[in-house]
């Protein structure tokens, strides 16, 4: 029995280590709030400069979230220069949520650059701001980003 357990849980590590191209990490808001002055920096490098990547935020939240949507501000400070990006981000239609959801836990991963994009080598930073009329922003347990590079 303990072979088999163990055989299964080996290939489960596999398999999900090769879901991930380059990056992709979250910040849990313990209170499950979020307040407008709570900055969000998440830091990764990029080594491979032959490939495009897409950007996605990560958002959790549960399913008493009021709103539709999200508005974020995305500071970007890459190898070269710094920018913001302020963005809507559409978490449901007038009928459903749009991300997956599992009982009363929703979870979105939402595109932010239209097309594939290449990066130069070196570090880059986004921080992420929720700018909502809300302060503090109730009903939300994660938030962040995920890097991949494009199919």
């Amino acid at each position: 029995m303990k072979p088999i357990i163990f055989f299964i849980a080996a290939i489960f590590l596999i398999t999900s280590c090769n879901t991930l191209d380059v990056y992709e990490k979250t910040a849990a808001f313990s209170s499950h709030e979020w307040k407008t002055n709570q900055s969000l920096p998440f830091t990764f490098t990029i080594k491979d400069t032959s490939s495009l990547y897409n950007f996605y935020v990560v958002l959790r939240h549960e399913d008493a979230y009021r709103y539709k949507n999200i508005w974020l501000n995305i500071q970007v400070k890459d190898p070269d220069s710094s920018y913001t990006i302020k963005r809507e981000f559409t978490l449901a239609d007038n009928s459903k949520w749009l991300g997956t959801g599992m009982d009363d836990i929703i979870d979105h991963r939402m595109i932010f650059n239209a097309l594939p994009i290449s990066l130069k080598k070196g570090d880059y930073t986004f921080t992420l701001q929720q700018i909502m009329r809300e302060d503090p922003l109730q009903h939300i347990l994660n938030a962040g980003i995920r890097v991949e590079k494009a199919k």
